[in-house]
């Protein structure tokens, strides 16, 4: 019950801000509001009802490996609870969030090759607004890779959390400033939540913006930095985009944040990774592969680069810039010494692909470990969320001072 309050808050948070943006800027359009959701069904087959306060336009997309339906829609706060849609039957995971302005999406993951043999939205009695309703049912794999085949893809539409800006709080940074810029990115957001707490009410994405904001406060209160977001708000950003605006926003670094979760409920600790084409061991590979299906989840096709280009990025990375990231990251994990929890060695690398920048010294940052009930509760506190941030800063400062590109104490 709590957490259908705070869904259905949150939904009319987001129509009153949307509402308040209106006025200032009219005209602008309000969210959806998807107001109560359903599923039933069994192992080959399901039905999906979400009910919206108006009638709903959606286009249908399908990927695969593994077989997964995207439903787009126009911008909609979500207000019914987790519990509503929790996968079932044919399902094995469904996820839904916002993918940008103006933008939200539905990711329906299922079994096996399935097809929707109905979608369609109707209306229902009157004052109650409409409901989109999903009959999906299992399908031969030939019919299911004609479909992905055959289909056509409103680029605009689903080309990955459409982003129309360069970086969101880049407009108070000129272009030709004098000052260091640092990108501060808070991972996961919208439709990809990352971890969930051990208490079963924490996100990761909302950890990592909140952390990102203090963060950012921090930096810009040192003299001659400016920091800004790869994301302000509650929106999907992919993971090459959140690359593209650091280096367009022309930062000198990137710091990437995470809480993840672990099977080993004991492990807390902060760790800083940097990139490298072999992770340094198995913890430090397997929180790679999961970071990296980020755009996945979301129903989004990566697109790997040809394999000389891939190389060629990998090798500049390295001799460019993976140096000076080790550094900040040696940096920041001095700061950390003797202030807060780390883990076994708390620097590592693997192949993140957030940090593919080949001429932006970057470094993940995991603040702690959200399955583990302690690093949760200081991960959601402030006082503890200052104090962090305010050592990354230090150690940012320290970075350049070590660099030569600052003075003076």
């Amino acid at each position: 019950m709590h957490r259908l309050l705070m869904a259905w808050l949150a939904a009319i948070g987001l129509l009153i801000g949307c509402g308040a943006a209106g006025a200032a800027d009219d005209p602008a359009p309000q969210p959806l509001i998807a107001y109560a959701a359903r599923i039933a069904g069994d192992d080959s087959r399901a039905r999906i009802v979400i009910d919206f306060d108006r009638k709903p336009e959606f286009r249908l997309h399908y990927t695969a490996s593994p077989a997964r339906m995207i439903v787009d829609l126009d911008e909609t706060a979500f207000g019914f609870g987790d519990s509503d849609l929790a996968p079932k039957g044919l399902f094995t995971d469904i996820r839904y969030g916002r993918m940008g302005l103006g933008s939200s999406r539905l990711v329906l993951t299922a079994k096996r090759p399935f097809k929707a043999v109905l979608a369609e939205a109707r209306e229902n009695e009157p004052g109650k607004g409409y409901r989109l309703v999903l009959d999906t049912e299992m399908t031969s794999a030939e019919e299911f890779a004609a479909l992905v085949k055959n289909q056509s893809w409103d680029r605009e539409r689903v080309a990955g959390g459409k982003t129309p800006r360069v970086a969101p709080d880049q407009s108070q940074a000129a272009p030709e400033t004098s000052d260091i810029i640092i990108a501060i990115d808070a991972g996961h957001g919208g439709i990809d939540t990352g971890a969930l707490g051990a208490s079963g009410k924490t996100f990761e994405k909302d950890v990592t913006l909140s952390f990102a904001k203090t963060l950012a406060d921090k930096l810009n209160a040192k003299p001659g930095f400016r920091a800004f977001l790869t994301r302000s708000d509650d929106t999907f950003v992919s993971l090459p985009e959140r690359v593209t605006i650091a280096r367009q926003g022309k930062a000198r670094l990137f710091i990437s944040l995470h809480a993840d979760t672990l099977r080993q409920k004991g492990i807390r600790g902060a760790t800083v990774y940097t990139i490298s084409d072999r992770a340094s061991d198995k913890l430090a590979e397997s929180l790679a592969e999961r970071e990296n299906l980020s755009d996945d989840i979301a129903g989004i096709e990566v697109r790997d680069e040809p394999e000389e280009v891939a190389d060629i990025l990998i090798d500049l990375t390295r001799r460019e810039t993976q140096a000076f990231s080790i550094q900040l990251a040696e940096h920041v994990v001095k700061s950390f010494e003797g202030q807060i929890e780390l883990i076994n060695n708390p620097l590592r690398h693997a192949g993140f692909r957030v940090l593919q920048a080949p001429d932006v010294p970057s470094i993940l940052l995991e603040l702690g470990f959200l399955s583990n009930a302690d690093d949760e509760k200081l991960l959601t506190s402030k006082a503890w969320r200052d104090k962090v941030a305010g050592l990354i800063a230090d150690g940012a400062v320290a970075y350049f001072k070590a660099n030569g590109v600052l003075r003076g104490g």
